[in-house]
């Protein structure tokens, strides 16, 4: 139940956040912004809310489906049948998407944004995938498959990767397709490996990565925010460093 509770308030925070509109408090009445709010909302595609939500609702299901825990736990068993060590690389795969979008500025492909908007949509994407993933982690009791610690759930490794394979799909759509197909396959991968080193179950993967692609749609819808912020500056950002026991995250407020 718990993790039902969490998931809800997660879809009322994502879907939440596009309707924020630049300059208003988050403790203004809904009539400072009824003008405002109707064409901001106009402009959001919610059928790409579809892919992302149908993961993270095979995630939740499968955390109580009886079918669903016996499926995690064949394809876990499948993967640990025949391995000999573990394959580390999702360790590093997970920020290859991220690095992309700026790294290829070096190679003369062009992306669709200048790079302050690239670092507005990574930096917001990644501060809250980050929020919602360790959010979640701290609500739940989900062992990992190794028995290591019991934060299984969501895959923080996995949220990442899709975070950067959402960032290729928006940048480079519009030049090739192929950006965003292997940015893509760079997060399957990541999530496959997370299950090979038997750190995560089937459930947590989805979960990550439904959490990963919203984050970043999010982060797009937001980004009239910024031009906005040129004429009137009245946005502040605060970004803060963190400690998870493994690793050093950088995570984001916004504050009207």
């Amino acid at each position: 139940m718990r993790f039902k509770y969490a998931y809800l308030l997660l879809l009322g925070y994502l879907m939440g956040l596009p309707q924020i509109s630049h300059g208003q408090h988050m403790t203004s009445s809904p009539i400072d912004s009824t003008e405002k709010r109707p064409a901001l909302l106009k402009r959001i595609p919610y059928t790409q809310l579809l892919v992302p939500a149908g993961l993270m609702t095979y995630g939740i299901i499968a955390l109580e489906s009886h079918f669903l825990i016996s499926q995690n736990q064949d394809i876990r068993n499948e993967l640990r049948e025949n391995i000999d060590r573990k394959f580390s690389v999702d360790d590093f795969s997970q920020y290859l998407g991220t690095t992309s979008i700026f790294a290829l500025d070096a190679f003369g492909i062009k992306a669709k944004h200048t790079v302050k908007q690239r670092l507005f949509t990574a930096a917001v994407s990644n501060a809250i995938m980050t929020f919602t993933v360790l959010s979640i982690k701290n609500t739940g009791t989900v062992w990992r498959p190794d028995s290591s610690a019991n934060n299984s759930f969501p895959s923080g490794h996995t949220a990442t990767a899709f975070v950067g394979a959402e960032l290729l799909w928006q940048e480079y759509r519009d030049r090739s397709l192929w950006y965003g197909v292997a940015g893509y396959a760079v997060a399957t991968g990541t999530g496959f490996f997370r299950m090979y080193n038997n750190k995560h179950w089937l459930s947590d993967v989805a979960m990550g990565a439904g959490i990963g692609i919203l984050s970043t749609k999010i982060a797009y819808w937001l980004l009239p925010l910024l031009d906005r912020k040129k004429k009137n500056d009245k946005t502040n950002y605060m970004f803060i460093p963190s400690y998870n026991g493994k690793q050093f995250i950088i995570g984001g407020n916004i504050y009207f």
